[in-house]
């Protein structure tokens, strides 16, 4: 399970950097900027929504348990 949210942290910040990228690249020396920015970003908060998601759905089916500071 840590794997896959591993992954998933590390293709968010993958997407994150192709996002930059593409805004430091696009137009430069007289050409049209393209959209490929918007492309990775959309792909990256796609992905988040994905991990939030399958993080609620593991936490529902018991693959993950809550730990941490206990209440008091």
């Amino acid at each position: 399970m840590k794997i896959v949210i591993a992954f998933a942290l590390l293709a968010i910040v993958m997407a994150l950097a192709l996002a930059g990228r593409a805004m430091l690249q696009d137009g430069r020396d007289g050409q049209p900027k393209s959209n490929r920015m918007v492309k990775a970003l959309a792909l990256r908060v796609g992905l988040s929504i994905a991990l939030f998601l399958f993080i609620l759905l593991s936490y529902k089916l018991g693959w993950i348990h809550p730990t941490g500071v206990p209440l008091k």
